[in-house]
């Protein structure tokens, strides 16, 4: 019951038009004791840094677990047993056994996340969509594709739908998709992985066609290449799609999301990089120091933790491994931690699985 009425509130929570941190604060700290009470690996990591409900006042001071924790352990108030849906993180290499965990008893609060910002940052809706991703009957454990099924079934209009599968691209229909696109020239939307695009624009680029979309049309690219295509620049990757499409880089959107949260930042397009990516008002990001783990002021260069009001059933803060600079309006990202940077967060990981452990 006492679960049935905290995920009430943090879903009234998320449809408040804004909170301010306040607010945010008073939340994030009732959260956190819920994690601690039912999340027994978070626990312990927590009472050996001596974060505990009794101590913390500031959700700055939640202790965040590195990224690759979901890797070593698991982190889930709710038996797992129980749980609706697991997403796991997208590793090439290694198998299943090695792939980071997050465990969802219900989809409720991710759901309505994805939604509300969603609605809030992304191009005009609905609009017909072609998703460059496998749909998640294929792909029952990715985040990425529970994502674009909620962007198809909510914000697209009738005739969006899926044109890659396991094997890859649908290059027939989506040539049919851009083709009738021009023909009845009515905006569309292309959404799907970076790498998903660089596949599409390479194989449009044998063709001696006009695939420039009609006035309207946005594009929205996440996730990075990753070993699945050649590798793109930014400036180059923002400036082709624009040309190819014929779509302004500021309608060429970016969501940067991560299986382990429960809520997606986005952009205002790409006409300036790096862009500055935005949270919702139930998301906080701030810039650490990997060695000492103390904030960094703001507009200063740091790894990226983002506390995340939606991930009521794992862990609240999440040290990532990417670098970024924090400011007043989002966070600029800068690219993955190198150095004694990457050495900070490899040991922030030791630290956190011997605690969590003990």
């Amino acid at each position: 019951m006492a679960t049935t009425h905290l995920i009430q509130d943090l879903l009234d929570f998320i449809a408040l038009p804004d909170t301010d941190d306040a607010a945010f604060n008073v939340m994030a700290l009732r959260l956190f004791a819920h994690q601690v009470r039912h999340n027994p690996a978070y626990a312990r990591f927590c009472q050996s840094r001596g974060r505990t409900p009794a101590t913390v006042r500031r959700w700055q001071d939640i202790p965040a677990v590195p990224v690759n924790g979901f890797k070593q352990l698991t982190l889930s108030c709710t038996p797992i047993q129980a749980c609706e849906r697991v997403f796991m993180t997208s590793g090439t290499t290694g198998g299943d056994e090695h792939k980071g965990r997050h465990y969802h008893p219900d989809l409720r609060v991710y759901d309505a996340s994805m939604r509300r910002h969603f609605a809030d940052c992304a191009g005009p809706t609905p609009i017909r969509m072609a998703i460059l991703f496998p749909d998640e009957t294929a792909l029952p454990n990715s985040s990425l594709a529970h994502y674009l099924e909620l962007c198809r079934q909510d914000f697209g209009r009738p005739g969006s739908g899926h044109y890659w599968n396991l094997e890859g691209m649908d290059e027939a229909g989506l040539l049919e998709f851009l083709r009738g696109a021009r023909r009845d020239q009515q905006p569309v939307a292309l959404l799907g992985a970076s790498y998903s695009f660089v596949h599409l624009m390479d194989a449009l680029a044998g063709l001696n066609e006009d695939f420039r979309l009609p006035a309207g049309s946005w594009l929205l690219d996440t996730g990075g290449f990753k070993g699945r295509s050649r590798e793109i620049p930014m400036e180059p990757f923002y400036a082709q799609l624009s040309e190819v499409f014929g779509v302004s880089r500021e309608r060429c959107l970016n969501m940067y999301g991560m299986t382990e949260l429960s809520t997606q930042c986005y952009d205002r397009g790409n006409a300036v990089l790096p862009s500055v990516k935005r949270g919702p008002h139930w998301m906080r990001t701030r810039a650490i120091d990997p060695l000492t783990g103390q904030s960094v002021p703001d507009g200063e260069r740091g790894i990226l933790v983002h506390t995340d009001l939606a991930n009521w059933n794992s862990v609240l803060s999440i040290l990532t491994e990417d670098v970024g600079i924090v400011g007043p309006d989002g966070f600029q990202l800068l690219g993955r931690a190198e150095g004694a940077e990457a050495k900070g967060c490899s040991l922030a990981v030791e630290s956190f699985v011997q605690a969590a452990r003990a």
